[in-house]
């Protein structure tokens, strides 16, 4: 199998949107315009790296489906039965359509840049399936999947314990940006001091 280039990818991003977002960042930064920003940084770079026709926004959300398809983004409707099974119809729509290559990213990551992001999915080309851990090795910053089967998916506490025994393949890279996520205040924190922040976070932030 050829492996798929960077255009070849769909992404899916589940938005929940709206007050439900970002739960944890809200108990001390209870800012909406922060938690869109944030969301709509990672969008904008995925965007730029496969092109808005490939971005698959899953969300119920009224402003963030309506700030995707204003965006040339598709729009697919949440389950509302958690986040893996939110990701998995997005995956279920593109496969669907004739992807064969498609990336999970969640939309929490406001310092990831395209070239970060073009090198994530480089590396994931090679596999089967893949995943690659957020920063402290714990979590999972992205999930893709190269072949025509649904990927299994474990995201919450722990995931990149349980994606590893899944059988997906574990791509520990260099890419501070894409395996940093902003969740609370101390990660946006460290975000804002050690990496660059997008422009809309940056400006929400007053920077």
């Amino acid at each position: 199998m050829e492996s798929p280039r960077e255009t070849d990818w769909h992404v899916v991003v589940p938005v929940k949107g709206g007050r439900a977002a970002k739960s944890r960042l809200r108990r001390s930064l209870d800012d909406e315009v922060l938690v869109a920003a944030i969301i709509h940084d990672t969008l904008d770079v995925v965007s730029d790296v496969v092109t808005p026709s490939r971005v698959v926004v899953v969300t119920l959300d009224a402003d963030e489906s309506a700030h995707a398809r204003a965006a040339g983004f598709t729009v697919v409707a949440d389950p509302g039965n958690g986040l893996n099974e939110a990701c998995l119809s997005g995956v279920r729509w593109a496969q669907a359509g004739g992807a064969t290559a498609v990336a999970i990213l969640l939309g929490d990551h406001p310092a990831l840049t395209p070239d970060e992001l073009r090198s994530g999915l480089k590396a994931g080309a090679d596999h089967q399936t893949f995943f690659v851990p957020d920063a402290d090795g714990l979590g999972t910053a992205l999930v893709g999947t190269t072949g025509s089967d649904v990927p299994a998916l474990a995201f919450g506490p722990g995931s990149a314990t349980l994606h590893h025994a899944l059988g997906h393949a574990r791509l520990d890279l260099d890419l501070p940006g894409l395996r940093h996520d902003v969740d609370d205040e101390a990660s946006l924190h460290h975000a804002a001091t050690h990496l660059t922040l997008g422009p809309r976070t940056r400006h929400a932030l007053g920077r």
